[in-house]
């Protein structure tokens, strides 16, 4: 039977934490990170995982998932259990996570194609001699026979600590990420019983649960579930009119000179809107899987070690990307699924200060999903599956009520409203569209009688709002009885009533094919039409809205969010160690942040200290930091 541990993710004001009884994980969290507490269900994980237990962990992006197996790796190494295997996804995480390892004081590595054969040689002689704590690796490497061999002499001789699973959801096929290799993981289970396993993933609905914990062998594991809510994320759902000048206006009035992603649907988009954001002065750089390798870590590493730079990208950008200070998430196309647009918007305020989540959307995204979830090659139960994950989304970018509210409902969390979503801030005026869903239904199934044919979404809108085009009398359709029923609706009004009748499955899709190989997708009447056309199923829908207004801001006027609320000689001394910190990454070749937080050189520059003692307890500030550069950071406060 699943054991289900619900936990709350909230964080108590240190008057109010309760005292803890010293133990090995948190000694471990103090002197090698510099936090005083774990967060929310971090502890429970932590000490179930120390005692040698299985463990699926749900835990939103930014909730501090890496700790939950870094801080028991050390642990049980302490212990003397050897050594703990993370399976990676991804290169760069690899790099990034190891680099800040070394920064604490961790001995850390990884095997991936980036080293050179006599690197990977050292890296296995390490592992060997028990030199290293955690060991980093992709799922395709760690099923090669070289590296099960590897393991193997470390399992023999009692010196396999842990796997740790990350980014768990690309094991399903109901997942937003699904990877194959994934799959063959399995074999961790099979082959190292008793070598205790974490998983971890930010975003698994139900179903894509149940199928990790088939997948992975986890029947027996403890299923913990923190909070999916990120409070300081502002969610924001417009109606796409003209994606581009309505990014450019979200961006200019709020984020200028700020770091953040912007998604969309095609590689070709992609290119296009980084030119776009780049000659209107923003720092913008393109992102998607047909650049050249070079040319797209090139990219990514400028966007994680610099300021203020904007990524344009395809959803293959993204998983496990560490940048704190990411102020915004942008998306000119409809995701998938809300598992895809949780897991993309939480990228956005990891730091924990505000952030957006902004995103555009319009009746093409729901004929381009609709049409791709049609022609896949997959059966029908996951094709209905996708289109079920799909009405989701839309019903969230549709709802009238609390964004948040409806997000964690999709996981299976109660709430209450926000009060910070832009539904709570300016609530949408609410119109019923049964009358105009019927009279376009009418008007698909009079055209097809009429003529045999079916025809796109711009021709019937245009029959039924009365409009007296070539198209129109070519076909006749100026006399057919539903001609002009309409001319009251927008085209606005009218395209968001078929936004929801794509959706619900009361239109269908028909792919029509030209002699030039060419085709376009016509409207037809389904199963679903019938209920719509007799008034049984009420359509409501969102008055169409521009976006809010906002205050403008301008290009580098207000401070980094960490530091908004310092003082005048702190904000001095905020800037003087951003600029030292920068100058230490290049160094070291690693991101800022992974030096410090600016959340850290935050309570650096309030605090002002003076001697070595008046750095101890700031969080973020481990032994080993303090070490390396406590005198620097004095140096620097004191200039």
């Amino acid at each position: 039977m699943e054991k289900r541990y619900q936990l709350s993710n909230s964080e108590f004001p240190l008057s109010l934490r309760p005292s803890l009884p010293a133990s090995p994980a948190h000694t471990v969290l103090n002197d090698v990170f510099g936090y005083e507490q774990f967060r929310g269900p971090q502890q429970a994980i932590v000490e179930h995982v120390i005692a040698g237990s299985d463990a699926l962990v749900l835990m939103p992006t930014g909730g501090g998932k890496s700790l939950c197996y870094q801080v028991p790796a050390i642990v049980r190494q302490q212990q003397g259990r050897g050594v703990t295997i993370v399976v990676s996804p991804l290169i760069a995480l690899m790099h990034d996570q190891v680099g800040a390892l070394h920064e604490a004081g961790v001995s850390a590595a990884f095997l991936n194609s980036t080293l050179s054969f006599d690197e990977a040689q050292d890296v296995e002689l390490r592992l060997q001699t028990g030199d290293i704590t955690l060991l980093y690796a992709a799922p395709e490497r760690l099923n090669t026979p070289r590296f099960l061999g590897l393991l193997d002499s470390l399992y023999q001789g009692g010196h396999l600590s842990l796997f740790a699973i990350d980014e768990a959801h690309c094991v399903s096929q109901w997942g937003h990420d699904f990877r194959p290799e994934y799959r063959a993981l399995s074999v961790l289970h099979e082959r190292y019983a008793g070598v205790p396993r974490i998983a971890l993933t930010a975003t698994a609905d139900d179903l894509t649960r149940a199928d990790i914990i088939e997948r992975l062998q986890l029947e027996d594991a403890r299923l913990f579930i923190s909070s999916f809510d990120r409070p300081n994320i502002r969610y924001r759902i417009e109606e796409k009119k003209d994606a581009t000048t309505q990014l450019l206006r979200f961006i200019e009035r709020e984020h200028a000179g700020e770091a953040g992603v912007v998604y969309c649907q095609s590689r070709k988009r992609v290119e296009e809107l980084a030119a776009t954001l780049s000659d209107a002065g923003h720092t913008a750089l393109p992102y998607h899987a047909g650049l050249d390798t070079k040319v797209r870590q090139k990219n990514q590493d400028r966007f994680l070690r610099e300021e203020g730079i904007v990524m344009v990208a395809t959803i293959a950008f993204g998983m496990g990307i560490d940048k704190p200070d990411v102020r915004f998430v942008a998306h000119v196309d409809m995701p998938k699924n809300i598992e895809g647009y949780y897991q993309e918007t939480g990228r956005a305020g990891r730091d924990g200060l505000n952030a957006d989540a902004w995103m555009a959307y319009g009746l093409n995204d729901v004929v381009n999903q609709r049409r791709m979830i049609d022609e896949s090659p997959a059966g029908e139960e996951f094709k209905q599956a996708l289109r079920g994950k799909l009405d989701a989304l839309l019903a969230l970018a549709e709802a009238t009520d609390c964004r948040r509210v409806r997000l964690l409902a999709y996981f299976g969390e109660a709430s209450t409203p926000c009060g910070n979503c832009d539904n709570c801030i300016s609530p949408p005026a609410v119109w019923d569209g049964t009358d105009a869903a019927r009279k376009l239904l009418s008007t698909i199934y009079r055209v097809q009688q009429a003529s045999g044919l079916t025809f796109g979404t711009g021709h019937i809108m245009d029959i039924v709002r009365g409009k007296d085009t070539e198209k129109v009398q070519q076909f006749g359709h100026d006399k057919l009885s539903t001609f002009g029923v309409g001319k009251d609706y927008s085209e606005a009004q009218l395209r968001g009533v078929l936004r929801q009748l794509l959706a619900t499955g009361a239109v269908g899709l028909h792919k029509v094919m030209l002699e030039s190989g060419h085709s376009f997708d016509t409207l037809g009447l389904t199963a679903g039409s019938r209920a719509v056309l007799k008034g049984e199923v009420p359509v409501q829908l969102r008055e169409s809205v521009s976006s809010p207004p906002a205050k403008r801001s301008r290009k580098g006027s207000a401070p980094p969010a960490a530091a908004a609320n310092l003082g005048p000689d702190a904000q001095v001394r905020f800037i003087n160690l951003k600029a030292w910190r920068a100058e230490v990454a290049r160094e070291h070749n690693l991101p800022a942040y992974v030096i410090f937080h600016d959340a850290t050189l935050a309570a650096i520059a309030e605090r002002n200290p003076a001697t070595l003692e008046d750095l101890q307890g700031i969080s973020g500030m481990g032994a080993k930091k303090l070490e390396a550069y406590g005198t620097e950071v004095l140096r620097i406060c004191g200039q």
